[in-house]
């Protein structure tokens, strides 16, 4: 079938006018050249026990056709994953539990867990780490595990690159099972600031750890058959018994560690693990 130039020429001016638009839309980013001064880093949020929260509470709320389940309980969560922020866009604007969101304060937005919590996020590449309040919903993007105010993402040094390798721990006040309820008389104090020096760690992702070698070495082929060639068996000699612990990397950045964790999806591969030496 012979091609009608008209029409391609048309698309082509549908499409551009379509990205033009789209480019016009406000962009999120730190505080805006000419604007007021930009405060001082402000101290990690401090926790201490707040009722949960009229709103944003769920239990079940839907955002792009997806369900989300609010967790019952902080209590013991602790996941790595990919840490983002936000910024200008949203500064001034209601937070999902209907506070005004400030970049310059010490808060996030989580997906599921209960408005608020308190949360101890780690940048794995640094060691840097901070203490924010929880008090909005999201990032609604995959592999994101955590949405960092403006000065929360500053303290952890990823505003440049946008997003981090990060470990994200609940600080919660929820009694263990069984355990008997003592009331708080004063705020639970902050960790206190990390103080080792400066690093820059290898991550790597581990997606499982065997007591058998030909376990490993089996997983560790289907790896390298499907491409993934960084790969490795970790003979873990201070377990016991011993393991031997499959791992990939070193991963360099977000971007690798996103298209890793979809080939490893396609390969039935779910829930990889991210460590640091």
């Amino acid at each position: 079938m012979p091609r009608n130039p008209a029409r391609a020429l048309f698309l082509f001016f549908l499409i551009t006018s379509i990205a033009a638009c789209g480019s016009n839309k406000p962009k999120d980013g730190p505080p805006r050249s000419g604007s007021a001064s930009i405060p001082g880093l402000p101290g990690d949020a401090i926790p201490r026990p707040e009722p949960r929260s009229r709103y944003g509470n769920g239990p079940v709320y839907e955002v792009f056709g997806q369900r989300y389940t609010v967790m019952d309980s902080s209590a013991g969560y602790k996941e790595r994953g990919v840490a983002s922020w936000y910024g200008n866009k949203f500064h001034g604007k209601r937070t999902s539990n209907q506070e005004v969101y400030d970049m310059h304060a010490m808060t996030a937005a989580h997906k599921s867990l209960p408005l608020p919590s308190y949360v101890q996020v780690r940048n794995l590449r640094n060691n840097k780490s901070v203490v924010v309040r929880v008090n909005d919903r999201g990032p609604f993007v995959d592999n994101r595990i955590i949405d960092l105010s403006y000065s929360a993402a500053r303290k952890l040094d990823m505003i440049k690159a946008g997003t981090s390798l990060v470990e994200v721990e609940a600080i919660s006040f929820d009694a263990p099972a069984g355990d008997r309820v003592v009331r708080q008389t004063t705020p639970r104090a902050a960790p206190p600031p990390k103080t080792e020096p400066a690093v820059n760690n290898e991550v790597f992702v581990q997606v499982g750890a065997f007591g058998s070698r030909e376990n490993a070495q089996r997983r560790l082929g289907a790896l390298r058959s499907g491409g993934i060639s960084n790969s490795f068996v970790l003979e873990d000699t201070n377990s016991n018994p011993t393991l031997y612990r499959v791992r990939i990397g070193p991963i360099k950045g977000v971007i690798e560690y996103d298209i890793l964790v979809e080939e490893l999806e396609n390969r039935g591969i779910s829930d990889p693990y991210l460590v640091t030496e």
